[in-house]
């Protein structure tokens, strides 16, 4: 008697083969962005039983068990039931939010979700933030240790909410007895994301502060992806700066990007951020300039001691960046249409803005002499 056909016995020895026995993987905002990335990576893994996906709206991953509702809703306590592990991914970091219902939505929905997550059973809580919490300041060192103190203040865009979350990270053990916390934080993100960092290379110029240092890390979020995946396989856990290997000076950037200089005196250019920003001109505070003068490079010597590699340079990562960002025209943080890019011209553009800020302030003074 012949032996079955070997697509026969391999679909006989799947279809007998027990489930994966991985842990249950709660994703938070997996409908968008990196938490549909993840999502679909863990339910794609053989290490992972089953990936339970929590959004406003349902995504495309099929293999996911869906729950539709607000992370700040206290019924999603019932929705992570079963769970083993909860990916945080639902926040609010869009320039173009307003503030106060920016941070209202992230500190309370990472509240609530730590809490549900505990009341749940849930045994290790994932939380991502950014390297931006380590602040960028001319006396870091280069790199930074993962274990150094987080000197960032709340004055950059989304800076604030990410330093409660990174408190509430530290306290949730102590509160939650049996809840461990693991906190990932990557460089300047790059794959489909849209932030103060990234629009820096849409500028018709690279604006540079005289006297400053810049140093610049990226994380492609693929890379962002794998190292959450293994934070949920418990391959390492504490607090991960995740990136590229190494960093670029502000010259190799503009050699790489093509995109030359405009140097400004450090008073004027913090002034008119500051004065643009305050006037509603644009989105970024000056507290975003910080990370574009000083460096805030960090190791991420704990994913690597784990066996974690970057898939990609940050070479690679800035020409990717670039890439996305082709065709667009921002100045000091604020998107520009093609006739009002095309109207002031590369330079003319950055002098507009900067102007009206002296316009403005010259306006303030009159009145004052009044």
């Amino acid at each position: 008697m012949s032996s079955p056909d070997p697509q026969v016995r391999a679909a006989r020895n799947k279809s007998t083969s027990p489930p994966p026995r991985g842990p249950v993987v709660a994703v938070t905002g997996a409908a968008c962005g990196v938490g549909a990335l993840l999502t679909a990576r863990l339910a794609a893994s053989e290490e992972v039983k089953q990936v339970v996906a929590v959004d406003e709206r349902r995504g495309e991953c099929a293999e996911a068990e869906w729950h539709i509702l607000d992370v700040r809703d206290p019924a999603i306590a019932d929705r992570l039931r079963g769970a083993d592990v909860v990916v945080h991914l639902a926040l609010d970091l869009d320039l173009e939010t307003d503030a106060a219902a920016r941070t209202a939505y992230n500190v309370r929905g990472t509240q609530t979700v730590l809490t549900a997550a505990a009341a749940a059973g849930v045994h290790r809580v994932v939380l991502c933030t950014s390297t931006m919490v380590y602040g960028a300041l001319p006396d870091n060192e280069l790199p930074l240790s993962e274990d150094a103190e987080l000197r960032a203040t709340a004055e950059a865009t989304g800076v604030g909410d990410l330093l409660e979350i990174e408190r509430l990270a530290r306290r949730a053990p102590r509160a939650h007895p049996g809840l461990n916390v693991t906190v990932v934080r990557p460089a300047v993100l790059v794959g489909g994301t849209d932030t103060a960092l990234t629009r820096y290379f849409e500028s018709p110029r690279l604006l540079v502060v005289a006297g400053s240092r810049p140093a610049w890390q990226f994380c492609h979020v693929e890379d962002l992806c794998s190292a959450l995946e293994y934070a949920v396989l418990e391959k390492v856990d504490g607090e991960l700066a995740v990136g590229c290997d190494g960093w670029l000076e502000q010259e190799e950037v503009e050699e790489l990007s093509g995109i030359r200089r405009m140097e400004l005196p450090s008073a004027v250019a913090l002034g008119a951020a500051a004065r643009l920003h305050r006037i509603g001109l644009t989105p970024s505070p000056a507290g975003d300039l910080a990370y574009t003068m000083y460096p805030w490079v960090v190791s991420g010597s704990r994913l690597h001691d784990a066996g974690w590699r970057p898939s990609y340079t940050n070479e690679e990562v800035l020409a990717q960046l670039l890439e996305e960002v082709s065709g667009r025209h921002t100045v000091a943080g604020r998107r520009l249409g093609r006739k009002d890019a095309t109207a002031a011209g590369a330079a003319g553009a950055t002098v507009a803005l900067l102007g009206a800020a002296a316009v403005v302030r010259r306006a303030r003074k009159a009145r004052r002499r009044i």
